[in-house]
Order: structure tokens, then C-alpha cells, then sequence
């Protein structure tokens, strides 16, 4: 058996407008790689961490990379060690569940060094555990399609219910991510504990909406239900040119979009990679008009979760 793995696992969008901690996607780009190296010293210890510009933890009890690997062993009753060396390959505090990334990744190669003693449903929990170190709430919308891929519904937290859902094939996203930070826990802070009646009864259609025009590959049904009336007026605040931004992405095809997790990225899903590439580059220009540069990501949705390289 292997004693070393490289693992990649892909950035998510959250949420997805109308499905705030219940729904989320991954992508084919960016995403987080984790080097494991399985050693007879027990203990887990992080070697080297690349791309985050030094402010990562290198205390194993504090990253989420290993911090998750810790719990599971303790779990599965492993005396056996690990080395991870972690390369962040995208920004963090962006929105795109760098965190999640970071927790899957090391998690999945260590569960295959290990022989898969654990299904991907008695994995989530572990990394929803880094999910709370990273963010104070152990919520599962990046975490799990990171780890399943795909489009992914968070039926239940208590008991945890995860469902993959089908994705249409034409389905692409483009994320821009501008160069500002809002943190995920400020982020929290703003939302409100109770919301009108009125106000739930729309995002429950809209979620209802997105999920059946993701079965049936409805696009013009998956566009109309990317409506957020809770979250996205409140988180709005904290992204400069955010209104001009997502209304650039509509004016050039896209089917809807709007705040990626707790922001600042702001993602598109259009039909096609043209009209999704078309979209992310007047995103990117939206933000340009008001002195603000950002990266732009256009791929696919992510079937397949983290992968060996």
C-alpha cells in the first residue's frame, strides 16, 4: 500500500442564492492540493504550507487540514501518523470554501492511505468539524460538495441527510473573486435570527424552484429560482458594486447568480462555457469600473469531488 498521496480537492459555492446552509456546488477550478505521507511516529504534524502568504497555522490543532485528520483518527482508532504538507491554490476569505477544501482534501487522502474504512457520509462530519474551527458553525454546504462534487442538498443537519442532486451537462459557473476580504464570521454577524413569513414562503419556492430545474435540466426554471430575498440583501452591503456586478452577468447571458458563500465572490451559472465565459469577463469589468481587480474561475460543476493526482 501507498505511504504517500496527492490529493486535490475543488473550491464550492455556497448557498447558491436561494439555499442558505442547505445547498452548495463544487468546481473544477480553483481548489486546495494536500501531500499525506503515512509514518510510523503517531501524531500528525503539517511540514510546509504553500500560498497563503504565511498566515495559515502551522499547529495541527489549529489548520483545518489537519485538525479534521486528528479527530478521525482518534475516531477510527489509528496509532499510525501522518505528514501533510498543504498548498493553498486559492485565495482565502473569498467565499469559495477554502477552508472546506483544505479539510476534504486531507481527509480524503489519509481515508485512502488508510484503505477507505469510512464512506464519504461518515466522512462530512469530520470536516464539518474544520468548518467550525474555521467559522464558528459547523455547516456542510461547502464542505460536502467538496467531498461528494456536484450540486449538493443539506436536507438535514440533525440527523445529517446529504443529497447529490443531478446537474445538467451545459451547466457552468464563473466566479470572480475581487480583490477585497470579508470574513466568513462577520459575515454571520449581519444576518438577522428571525425572518417574515412572507420572505420564507419565496425562498422556499425558489429553493424548490432551483432543485426541480436541476432534475428536469430546466435552465430558464435553474435561472428565475436564483433568487435570494434573506441573505443576499444583508451580505450585499459588505461587497462594493455588488448589484452592478450581478446585473453585468444577467446583461450578458448568465441564468442567475449572486453572492458565493459568505462572499466577497460573486458567481454566475449560464448554459455553455462561451456564455459563462462571456459573463465572468463582465463581472471582472464591473469591478474594474469602480477601481476593484479580481481573478475570474469558469468551469464546469465538479462531478467528482477530490481526486488522486
Amino acid at each position: 500500500m501507498s505511504k504517500e498521496i496527492k490529493v486535490f480537492a475543488p473550491a464550492t459555492v455556497a448557498n447558491v442564492s436561494c439555499g442558505f446552509d442547505v445547498l452548495g456546488f463544487a468546481v473544477d477550478s480553483p481548489g486546495d492540493e494536500a501531500i499525506v505521507k503515512m509514518v510510523d511516529k503517531q501524531g500528525v504534524i503539517i511540514t510546509k504550507i504553500t500560498g497563503d502568504g504565511g498566515r495559515l497555522p502551522l499547529d495541527p490543532n489549529k489548520n483545518t487540514v489537519s485538525a479534521t485528520i486528528i479527530k478521525m483518527l482518534d475516531h477510527l482508532g489509528e496509532k499510525r501518523g501522518f505528514e501533510i504538507e498543504l498548498h493553498k491554490k486559492m485565495p482565502l476569505g473569498s467565499g469559495l470554501g477554502s477552508s472546506a477544501a483544505s479539510s476534504v482534501a486531507g481527509i480524503f487522502a489519509v481515508n485512502e492511505l488508510l484503505g477507505n474504512p469510512l464512506s464519504k457520509i461518515q466522512l462530512l462530519p469530520f470536516a464539518m468539524e474544520g468548518e467550525r474551527l474555521a467559522s464558528g458553525t459547523a455547516h456542510a454546504d461547502n464542505v460536502a460538495p467538496a467531498l461528494y462534487g456536484g450540486f449538493v442538498l443539506i436536507r438535514s443537519y440533525n440527523p445529517l441527510d446529504v443529497i447529490s442532486i443531478h446537474t445538467p451537462s451545459d451547466l457552468h459557473a464563473a466566479i470572480v473573486h475581487p480583490h477585497i476580504e470579508v470574513e466568513t464570521r462577520d459575515a454571520r454577524s449581519i444576518l438577522r435570527k428571525d425572518i417574515k413569513l412572507k420572505d420564507a414562503i419565496t425562498q422556499w419556492g425558489n429553493v424548490a424552484g432551483l432543485v426541480t430545474g436541476l432534475l428536469t435540466d430546466d435552465y430558464n426554471l435553474i435561472g428565475r429560482s436564483m433568487q435570494d430575498v434573506i441573505v443576499e440583501p444583508l451580505r450585499a452591503i459588505l461587497i462594493p458594486g455588488f448589484y452592478e456586478v450581478k446585473e453585468a452577468a444577467m446583461d450578458a447571458g448568465a441564468l442567475g447568480g449572486g453572492i458565493s458563500g459568505s462572499g466577497p465572490s460573486i458567481f454566475s451559472v449560464s448554459k455553455g462555457k462561451e456564455t459563462a465565459e462571456k459573463a465572468g469577463k463582465a463581472m471582472v469589468d464591473a469591478f474594474k469600473k469602480i477601481g476593484i481587480e479580481s481573478d475570474l474561475f469558469v468551469s464546469k460543476i465538479n462531478a467528482k469531488g477530490p481526486i488522486v493526482i
